[in-house]
């Protein structure tokens, strides 16, 4: 697989598919999918934390310090929020329990015009980011800020012009623009799907292909089972 940018990349695009699945076995394929991608994150966040700790001791600086907070463990990747809009703002909520007991610097965001990050770090021994990319609508960076509340982390996009906005990133339109049934009448609506699907089989390795073909036989058993049925 490719870099962790990449991979998140992936892993984004592959939750919007998740929470557009409707075919059980599509589902299944999909958070297969998705929990092979975080174990390659994960796998690969820890050699780069390897790799720092060995250019640090190679380096021969007598004088010890210690690293950052975020390089003491990986960072749980943020892929649960919710989102909804006034005129004005964008407004993320980020779930996370106890949030609000930890120190505030502990609570770090970034903004772009098109994108927004946010490091919570240390909560209860964990580490969490969450890195949106490709925003539907530019946003002002400035004014764009962040809440504590309880249990939870608030963060407040500041639109640029107070257009109403149907997704919250560019790939989520896209994905939907996808799905969009053909104008030919005989053409499926979920073939969209079942492509990427094939892709993903025609890519993936042989843990993914196996993965899929134990679905896709285990959905043809019951569809038998219920077309063999006497009513």
């Amino acid at each position: 697989m490719g870099n962790i940018a990449q991979l998140q990349s992936d892993l984004d695009e592959v939750n919007v598919l998740l929470e557009k699945a409707v075919r059980k076995r599509v589902q299944d394929v999909l958070t297969a999918e998705k929990k092979m991608i975080e174990r390659e994150i994960v796998r690969k966040q820890q050699q780069q934390q390897q790799h720092q700790l060995l250019k640090q001791k190679d380096s021969g600086d007598s004088e010890k310090t210690l690293l950052p907070s975020t390089s003491r463990g990986y960072a749980v990747k943020i892929n649960n929020y919710g989102w909804d809009q006034s005129d004005k703002f964008v407004k993320i909520y980020i779930t996370l329990n106890g949030v609000h007991k930890i120190p505030a610097d502990n609570i770090q965001t970034n903004f772009t015009e098109r994108s927004f990050e946010v490091l919570v770090k240390d909560l209860e021994g964990k580490h969490y980011q969450m890195n949106i990319n490709n925003l539907l609508s530019t946003i002002d960076a400035q004014e764009s800020f962040r809440k504590v509340k309880t249990d939870m982390v608030l963060v407040m996009c500041k639109k640029k012009t107070q257009q109403k906005l149907d997704f919250l990133t560019q790939v989520e339109k896209k994905m939907n623009d996808k799905k969009r049934p053909s104008s030919d009448a005989d053409t499926d609506p979920n073939d969209g799907l079942m492509n990427i699907l094939k892709k993903m089989y025609d890519e993936g390795n042989d843990e993914m292909k196996r993965t899929i073909n134990k679905a896709w036989t285990e959905s043809r058993e019951k569809q038998n089972k219920v077309e063999n049925m006497d009513f």
